[in-house]
């Protein structure tokens, strides 16, 4: 049976969604330092210069105008990188963007970023603002997701979780829980959660309905308040300084608060508030606790990380037992997460722990043709594809397959592109890595079938074993 949020209290929140093709640690940087070097100017002038910018970013040079003013407007707005004075029609680079220009520091801009992120806000076009006041709508998803597994951890006494469906469906969909008045309780979602896992209620998964809430998970995984093992959530609780800071945050755009009581609201209260807006999200950017303690990032202590390791595999393998369906895309972020955890223990065991920063999972909808930013021991970049296959049988195990995009991608950045072949199964983790898929082809050492992409037959002759490290702290 499904679980339904009753149609008289449905109501889909959604946001900007950006369509970056490349990686947002890249993308961000480069936008920020892009505009460190801009000044104050009339509005018309510095969007030339930033869509300039946009235009020299690695592979838009032939981008249309309007794939380039939709980077711009999704930067711009969502992320909160310029301020402008409609007034006096100037704009200028905001302290957000300045400040991740001068830290290089992308976990921390993802903190300050979800502090103040709420729905609605100015990131929405104002008739999307206009109507989630006039239903009542005022939500800061971060702190509720903290509470709600914070009391979930109290209830079941051990490591608890959510996962994007649930997030959807138990929170982000339900005006019970995101209209600012009579709002449910996180110990209550906590609880709903907990009775509709007891009944075996599913969810819709589809790609269009979770994707919004997935969005803000994945971010705070980036901004080190979440850990993902799988498709599951789970608190950083190494980083209980800066969670209880967003449980205590009850920071608001006041500007709104007049219009839930305004009768006949109209756009322009929503327009006129635009400039206040971003001001607003670039305000008191001063918290010492949101810079990131590299030797903390992605640390939770080594037991708790092993247990949620096992903990997920034993959960695949008893499906697989009782003949469940195991969705692919659980497999692949369950692996991707096993990955991430291996190349930082690389970086670690290789005594460059101040490159940890740099190892990131790419968010799925950035499509760059692998799933994990990584890097080399002198600083050179790598890029992971991870191909990932849990089962209690034995498989086939020297093939994988790419698309068209990860193969185009594989051909483009040559040996610095990596397949992670990872095998699960109760009594072993096999792990091989396949380096320049594409080159080994071209000189005959691997075999590819064109299908949707390619098939990719490999022997370990031409891969390298090796032990999958876990992550500790």
């Amino acid at each position: 049976m499904m679980y339904q949020v009753p149609h008289d209290n449905f109501y889909r929140l959604h946001h900007i969604r950006p369509r970056f093709k490349n990686d947002n640690e890249n993308v961000l940087i480069y936008m920020a330092n892009c505009l460190s070097n801009l000044t104050e100017m009339p509005s018309d002038q510095f969007k030339n210069a930033m869509n300039k910018a946009i235009k020299l970013f690695p592979g838009n040079a032939s981008k249309t105008e309007k794939t380039i003013n939709n980077w711009r407007t999704e930067i711009s707005s969502f992320f909160g990188f310029i301020e402008t004075d409609s007034i006096k029609k100037k704009s200028k680079p905001s302290n957000l963007a300045l400040k991740l220009s001068l830290n290089q520091d992308l976990v921390e801009f993802f903190k300050y970023f979800l502090f103040y992120f709420q729905y609605p806000g100015g990131y929405l076009k104002p008739h999307e603002a206009l109507d989630y006041i006039n239903k009542g709508i005022l939500f800061k998803p971060v702190s509720y997701i903290i509470k709600v597994l914070q009391e979930g951890e109290k209830i079941t006494q051990g490591r608890f979780y959510i996962d994007k469906a649930e997030a959807t469906h138990c929170i982000f969909n339900d005006l019970r829980v995101i209209r600012r008045n009579k709002r449910r309780k996180p110990k209550n979602t906590a609880h709903l959660i907990i009775h509709n896992r007891k009944q075996n209620l599913t969810y819709d998964w589809t790609g269009d309905v979770i994707r919004y809430a997935g969005d803000i998970l994945d971010y705070m995984v980036v901004g080190d308040l979440l850990i993902c093992h799988g498709n599951k959530f789970y608190l950083n609780n190494n980083n209980q300084e800066v969670i209880t800071a967003f449980i205590k945050n009850e920071t608001i755009f006041e500007d709104y608060l007049p219009l839930y009581q305004k009768k006949n609201l109209i756009i322009n209260d929503i327009k006129l508030l635009n400039d206040a807006w971003f001001m607003f999200v670039n305000s008191k950017l001063d918290q010492e606790i949101f810079k990131t303690d590299l030797y903390k990032y992605l640390g939770i202590d080594p037991i708790s990380y092993q247990d949620l390791v096992l903990e997920s595999i034993s959960d695949f393998h008893t499906k697989l037992e009782q003949g469940q369906e195991i969705k692919t895309k659980e497999i692949g972020d369950f692996g991707e997460g096993l990955v991430l955890g291996h190349e930082k223990m690389r970086i670690k065991l290789g005594n460059r722990e101040d490159l940890l920063h740099l190892i990131q999972k790419i968010p799925t909808q950035f499509a760059v043709g692998y799933d994990i930013q990584s890097v080399e021991l002198d600083e050179t970049k790598r890029y992971i594809e991870v191909k990932t296959t849990i089962s209690n049988k034995k498989i086939n195990f020297f093939n994988f397959h790419l698309t068209p995009n990860e193969w185009s991608t594989a051909e483009s950045l040559n040996d610095r592109y990596f397949v992670y072949r990872l095998a699960i199964s109760k009594i072993n983790r096999e792990l091989h890595l396949i380096q320049d898929p594409v080159g080994l082809y071209k000189s005959n050492k691997i075999k590819m079938t064109p299908k949707d992409g390619v098939d990719i037959k490999f022997t370990e002759q031409y891969s390298r074993k090796e032990e999958l490290l876990l992550w500790r702290d």
